[in-house]
């Protein structure tokens, strides 16, 4: 079966190796989740007004501390991104872990912006599941 994208294939964990199928789009929704995150927490920063606050909420920051939150996990979300296409392992791991605590930072979001934080978990779950199965799938296809 021919293949389509970039492929230039190497071990997982070597320096110059591309990426492609699940992992390239691992690597797309991660730095697309990371730039989404990166706007959520500016407007958490930029306008407080902007979201409706819940009463008696379990997990209730002040919503500028929100924004540093989410602001610094797009921030490391879309550079994890951006190193998947390298093909490292470490990137793959570190993205795992990143998409695991930004699905929990959308979790506690949920009150505040109920549709976004949705779209982002279960982009995050995308992400997981692709950086998981991608590289024995991808190396399967190759061979």
């Amino acid at each position: 079966m021919a293949t389509t994208g970039m492929h230039r294939q190497g071990t997982a964990g070597s320096s110059g190796a591309w990426v492609s199928g699940w992992t390239a789009f691992a690597g797309v929704m991660m730095i697309f989740g990371g730039a989404m995150a990166i706007f959520q927490g500016i407007a958490a920063i930029a306008e407080d007004d902007v979201f409706v606050t819940t009463r008696n909420y379990a997990y209730s920051f002040d919503l500028t501390s929100w924004g540093w939150i989410h602001l610094t996990l797009g921030v490391l979300v879309v550079l994890a991104g951006v190193a998947v296409f390298r093909g490292m392992l470490w990137a793959r791991i570190v993205g795992i872990t990143l998409a695991g605590l930004a699905m929990i930072a959308n979790f506690m979001w949920l009150p505040y912006s109920p549709v976004w934080a949705s779209v982002l978990i279960a982009i995050d779950a995308f992400v997981i599941w692709a950086l998981c199965v991608g590289s024995g799938r991808d190396a399967a296809r190759t061979d």
